[in-house]
């Protein structure tokens, strides 16, 4: 007759053992796991090659990039250019005022290069901190832009 032994750890004995076993966090990145994060990076469907906020755009360029801006402008851009562009695929572009979401615009970008922009309507009660952020498809941000509005 075999007889079956059964063992009954307390709860936290287990934890202790998976913490010991399996470590979470900057101790457990090994130069493999950096090089997938990198590789994941590399296998972008674009490469950002410039991003400003800027007053206008002429001639598919930012005209007066700049990071504060008179509230007596009326209107500001988001300028984007992105080279080389592999596929074509969505970016988005998120306006914040005081860490609020105010508006938001869905970009495509084609191959083998693209630029494009993204237009708001600036008030006197939409004066202080502002940014933008530029996400992929996937809505990873790419880039963050930082700017004021004044008087």
């Amino acid at each position: 007759m075999i007889k079956k032994i059964t063992f009954f750890l307390p709860e936290c004995l287990v934890w202790m053992l998976l913490v010991l076993v399996f470590p979470v966090g900057a101790d457990s990145l090994t130069p493999d796991t950096i090089i997938k994060k990198e590789s994941r990076q590399n296998d972008a469907k674009m490469v950002l090659e410039k991003a400003v906020i800027c007053e206008g755009i002429e001639s598919f360029q930012p005209r007066n990039p700049a990071v504060v801006f008179s509230i007596s402008q009326g209107e500001l851009f988001c300028f984007t250019s992105f080279d080389p562009v592999y596929a074509k695929t969505p970016i988005y572009h998120y306006w914040y005022n005081r860490d609020k979401l105010v508006f938001s615009m869905r970009l495509v970008l084609s191959k083998p290069k693209w630029s494009c922009f993204s237009k708001i309507q600036i008030r006197e009660p939409d004066k202080g901190p502002w940014r933008v952020e530029i996400l992929d498809e996937h809505r990873n941000i790419i880039k963050t832009l930082r700017f004021s509005m004044v008087d």
